[in-house]
Formats: structure tokens, C-alpha cells, sequence
């Protein structure tokens, strides 16, 4: 704007004239040559010097417009811009979130966590009127709440009928009977433990009892579920849809990364009696006009530990201004440890709740079988395929730390036959719904993930967890091992422990306070087996070289006993005998996040351990099987 002023000073300092003032010079010396006298020649310079600066400035006037005017043209173009990206980002996934580009589900396809269709809905109530709730006969066992206890609507049993389930978890006993009287509840339970069931069971059941409350228009929820991920979002949406599968009452999910507009159109399009959200797009549908929280009668945080860890409590805060008074509402809070910091969050957003804890003789690592493997970096793939090729039909999850790795991994193994997936941040929202739901029918077989990729996995039957990599936390230790091993059954995970990543066993130990037996891989060793070339098929199983691996890799009685006791089954051993626990098994805290922030310790030195080969010979003497 300030052009012409800027050209001037820039010409006083340089002391040089521009090329527009030399020229209006030459113009005047020419005009000048052609006057009479000295007199007119200095009138005819003094004339055309006047009517040079006034055609100057005129051109002065005309930039510094055009200037404005492109200035204002490319602000608005920005603004345009922006918004543009707000708008993308919002469909891109939760606040922003930077990633791939969304790619939605098919018209023709049913979304994840979407709307059930109008055929579908009709053949589930002719399928429901021929239903004999007698059927469904469990016998009363001493110590143990079954679920006709509660005398729960026939809709809702003829569910939990087709999904199996007999006897509540303790979870599941102490919070139905809370819920359904309509109370508040602050509930702790591991991974597994069927906390979804019991809040979905009080749910469905309160609103069959009460069909007068529900909406009128969409958009306006009766119950409302807040979880961290998506993943688990749309899981809770399908558990939702299983155990309500008769109920006739609508779910819907709503979650960044993909089918913004499908979601928007659902939720509008009819009443809403379950929306289960992540905290990001909830906020968007909501400050959009799309949701309107006003008419929430039941809220549930679940997963309130994992919100804070992953920074998303200042979004539900804001959540909660959008939603009626606590005094207005059933709130139910679910979480794996209920500490000061998590109970301060739910004395704030719920009056007088009642502690549903369940302390459980097993935690979430006792259901596990951990082995650690001591190989050297370069033989990891080599262990990790021929484990592989002798389980070619375990569903097995690979984590590694780096999303190169995955890469790599995932190619590797392709090559060679492996029916395998990946998981990353790479990878679409739609591809990894559709990865892990190939996953969970077995379609797939192996899957190569990722932490943030394989949070909030919950595929039944999970046999391997695989740490390629050691993960750079103990608590990641635990979120990974933990999905398998879940709701009554065992697992095995498997940890690569290279010259690199060895130093993160000490940390794992001290924190889920269990030493971790340690097996040297020799070279003789069926997993040492050399791997064929690229571009290869699966061999045959080596049937000696299996039994071998798997008597090494079984899960104990003691895995079995704690499984057993997640659900309140009672374990026998190989002999029929029952299965207790060990009594002097240490006792373990579950994962805390209030110091999540706080520096970590230095690492030990551990400079001097090759310096020392009598101490590491006995050390490697105990690893030995």
C-alpha cells in the first residue's frame, strides 16, 4: 500500500533515481531543445515537469488500487482456503487430526457403527415372535448372578441368549443393579471383564421400559456414550446392536476419519435412543447444530483413564456444557483404576455415585503366557516368520514401534505367502474398519500394527501377540499384551528381545512386578530355520518342529486359573482337579496415568555388562529352558 513512499526513501539512501524519473528527464530535455529563448525553454520545463509528477502520481494512485485490490483478493482467497481446510479436516478425523485422506464407505454399503436397514429390522421382529423365551433355560448356581435375576425384558434376553452369555461378571452383577434403579456408578474393571455388557443391558432395558420418553425428530439422544477411539466406538455401536438386537430401539456411531456426511444424514434422519461418539466429532456435530445434547438422560464415559492419558478430559468438559445438569441425568463412569485423579473427575460430573470396584485376584498380564525370546536384531524376522509358518491359521498381531518397520514387516512376510495386513497411520479409517473386521472373521489371518493403529483391538480368539519391536514403554507392554488373553480365555505373547531394545525388560518387570523368563534362541533352533526367497508359497506345518515351539510357548495352569477367574468360571487342571491361584502371587497395581507427564528415570548403566563373562554366562545358564 505504502509503495510509492517506500520507492522515495529507497531512492534518497541509494542516492539513484529510477528509471520512470530518468525518462521524464530525457522527456523534458526534449521538449525543451525545441522552445525560443532560455526564457520559454525554463517556462516548457517548469510546465512539463508539473504535468509529469501529476501523471506520476496518477500512476502512483493506479498501482497502490491495484495493490489493494489483489492484496483483498488474496486475503479472501485464504479465508476461502481456510475454511476449506477446517471443513476437510473436520471430515479427516477428530479436531483436525493430521493423517490420511478419508476415504468413505460405499453407498451401497452399510457403514461401521451405521444404521441397520428397514428389512433387516423386519426379519429381526419375525425372528423375535418365534422366539421361546424357555428356550433359554441356565440353572441357579450358588455365588453367582444370572441374568434372569434381574428380570430383564424378553427383547433384550433373547440377545444375550443368542450371544451366549449365562452368568454376570462381577462387573456386570454389581453395576445392573444399580443402573437399572437409575444410579449413578463409578465403576473399575479390567480389559475383558464385560463392563460393556452391563451399562448396555441397563440401557436398553430402562428405555424398552419407558418408550414415551424417546424423541420425536433426530438428532436429539436419550443415552449417550463417550469413548477415546474410534475403534472402540464402533465396537461398543456392534455390542450395542448385538445385545439389542430385538429391542427395535436405534444405535448409531459417530467418529472422525471417514462418512462425515452419511453420519450427519443418520443421525438427522430419524430418532436417536444410543449415540456412541468420540470426543472430536461430537464437538464438531454439536457446534454445527446437528446434535442437540439437551434431552441426554443417561451419560457414560467409559474408558475414563485412557481419555485422560490420551488429553481429551478438557473435550469432555466442554461436552458437558452442552448436556443437561448432572441432577438431570444417570451418569456411569467405567475405568480401569478409579485413583484420586479419576475419581475427582467423576464427583464432577455426577452426584453421589456408587463405587462398583471390583477387585479381582487377577490382573490383566496373569491371563497371559510372556515369553521373551533373546536373539540377536538381524534374526527377528527370521523367528518371527518361521513362528508364523508353523501357526499359519493363529490369528496373530505383530507390533512394532515405527511405521517403517510395519512397512517392512508387512511387505516381507507378503512375499512369502503370508496372508497378512497392516495396521498404521498411513492406512485409511476405512481400510483398517475393514482390516480388522476380516480380522475378526478370520478372513485374516496375521495383522502388522502399529501402538496408535492397534489401540482398541478386540478380536475374540486372539492367540499371538508378537512385540517385534519392545515397546518404549511399560504401560504399552500392557496394552498390548492385553488383547489377547481376554473374557475367560488365555493367550500367548511373544517378545524379540535384541541387543538394542534388552534394556527395556528391567522397566516392564518393575512395573507389572513379575520377573519375565527369558529363552536364548540357539541356532540349532526350529524358529532359527533359514526363510525361503521373495516370491514364495507357505510350506507344509513341520509337524516335530511345532510340538517343540508349543511345549515351550504353552500357557500354564496358572494362566488357565486366572482366566477362569476373569469370569467367575472355576478352572480344572490337565488332571481334572480344580485350579487355584497361587497364594503368594505378588500383588500388581493396574496402569495409572496421573504421573504420565512426569520425567521418566534415567536408564541403568549398563556399560560394563559384556565386561563381565563369568556373571553373563550364569546369566544366560538361567535363561536357558
Amino acid at each position: 500500500m505504502a509503495f510509492g513512499f517506500l520507492k522515495k526513501i529507497a531512492q534518497a539512501l541509494t542516492g539513484k533515481k529510477s528509471a520512470e524519473s530518468q525518462d521524464g528527464a530525457k522527456k523534458k530535455r526534449r521538449r525543451g531543445g525545441r522552445g525560443r529563448g532560455k526564457g520559454g525553454n525554463g517556462q516548457q520545463q517548469q510546465n512539463g515537469g508539473q504535468q509529469q509528477k501529476q501523471k506520476n502520481g496518477q500512476q502512483q494512485k493506479q498501482q497502490q488500487g491495484q495493490q489493494q485490490q489483489g492484496q483483498q483478493k488474496r486475503q479472501q482467497q485464504d479465508r476461502q482456503q481456510q475454511r476449506g481446510d477446517r471443513r476437510q479436516s473436520s471430515r479427516r478425523g477428530d479436531r483436525g487430526r493430521r493423517g490420511p485422506a478419508p476415504v468413505n464407505t460405499a453407498a451401497n454399503e452399510m457403514r461401521p457403527g451405521g444404521e441397520i436397514s428397514a428389512e433387516e429390522l423386519k426379519a429381526r421382529e419375525a425372528a423375535h415372535a418365534k422366539w421361546d423365551p424357555a428356550s433359554f433355560a441356565v440353572e441357579p448356581v450358588e455365588g453367582k448372578k444370572r441374568f434372569h435375576d434381574f428380570n430383564l425384558p424378553s427383547e433384550v434376553m433373547h440377545g444375550i441368549a443368542d450371544l451366549g452369555f449365562k452368568y454376570c461378571t462381577e462387573i456386570q452383577a454389581l453395576s445392573l443393579e444399580q443402573a437399572l434403579a437409575g444410579k449413578n456408578i463409578a465403576g473399575k474393571a479390567q480389559t475383558g471383564s464385560g463392563k460393556t455388557a452391563a451399562f448396555l443391558v441397563a440401557i436398553l432395558t430402562r428405555y424398552l421400559r419407558t418408550p414415551e420418553n424417546r424423541a420425536k425428530e433426530g438428532g436429539a439422544p436419550r443415552a449417550l456414550v463417550i469413548a477415546p477411539t474410534r475403534e472402540l466406538v464402533i465396537q461398543i455401536c456392534k455390542d450395542a446392536d448385538a445385545i439389542g438386537k430385538y429391542t427395535g430401539l436405534r444405535s448409531l456411531a459417530v467418529y472422525g476419519g471417514m462418512d462425515y456426511d452419511r453420519q450427519r444424514n443418520e443421525v438427522r434422519s430419524a430418532p436417536v435412543d444410543l449415540l456412541v461418539a468420540t470426543p472430536g466429532r461430537l464437538l464438531d456435530f454439536v457446534k454445527s447444530h446437528v446434535i442437540d445434547l439437551s434431552h441426554v438422560d443417561t451419560l457414560v464415559i467409559d474408558e475414563a483413564d485412557r481419555m485422560l492419558d490420551m488429553g481429551f478430559i478438557p473435550d469432555v468438559r466442554r461436552i458437558m456444557s452442552y448436556l443437561p445438569p448432572k441432577q438431570k441425568r444417570t451418569t456411569m463412569l467405567y475405568s480401569a483404576t478409579l485413583n484420586d485423579t479419576v475419581m475427582r473427575l467423576a464427583m464432577n460430573w455426577m452426584e453421589a455415585p456408587y463405587k462398583a470396584e471390583v477387585e479381582s485376584e487377577t490382573n490383566a498380564t496373569d491371563t497371559v503366557k510372556q515369553v521373551v525370546y533373546v536373539i540377536q536384531a538381524k534374526d527377528k524376522f527370521t523367528v518371527l516368520f518361521n513362528h508364523i509358518a508353523l501357526h499359519p491359521e493363529a490369528r496373530t498381531i505383530v507390533f512394532c514401534n515405527r511405521k517403517s518397520t510395519t512397512e517392512d514387516v508387512y511387505d516381507s512376510l507378503r512375499v512369502r505367502g503370508v496372508s497378512v495386513e497392516m495396521l498404521s497411520g498411513d492406512v485409511n479409517q476405512n481400510k483398517r474398519l475393514k482390516v480388522l473386521d476380516a480380522f475378526r472373521d478370520g478372513e485374516v489371518k496375521i495383522v502388522v500394527a502399529t501402538d496408535v493403529a492397534g489401540r482398541g483391538i478386540d478380536v475374540k480368539g486372539l492367540e499371538y501377540v508378537v512385540n517385534f519391536d519392545f515397546p518404549y514403554e511399560a504401560e504399552d507392554y500392557v496394552h498390548r499384551i492385553g488383547r489377547t488373553g481376554r473374557a475367560g480365555s488365555t493367550g500367548i505373547a511373544i517378545s524379540f528381545a535384541d541387543e538394542y531394545e534388552s534394556c527395556q525388560i528391567p522397566e516392564i518387570e518393575e512395573y507389572i512386578n513379575e520377573p519375565l523368563k527369558c529363552t536364548v534362541i540357539g541356532p540349532d533352533d526350529p524358529l532359527m530355520k533359514p526363510i525361503p526367497a521373495r516370491h514364495t508359497k507357505l510350506g507344509e506345518v513341520d509337524a516335530e518342529a511345532k510340538a517343540e515351539v508349543d511345549a515351550r510357548e504353552a500357557a500354564g495352569e496358572e494362566e488357565k486359573a486366572a482366566a477362569a477367574a476373569m469370569v467367575g468360571a472355576n478352572a480344572v487342571t490337565g488332571d481334572g482337579k480344580p485350579a487355584i491361584l497361587k497364594m503368594d502371587a505378588p500383588e500388581r497395581e493396574l496402569p495409572k496415568f496421573e504421573h504420565a507427564l512426569d520425567p521418566k528415570a534415567p536408564p541403568p548403566d549398563e556399560s560394563d555388562i559384556y565386561s563381565k563373562p563369568v556373571e553373563q554366562k550364569e546369566k544366560h545358564e538361567e535363561w536357558q529352558v
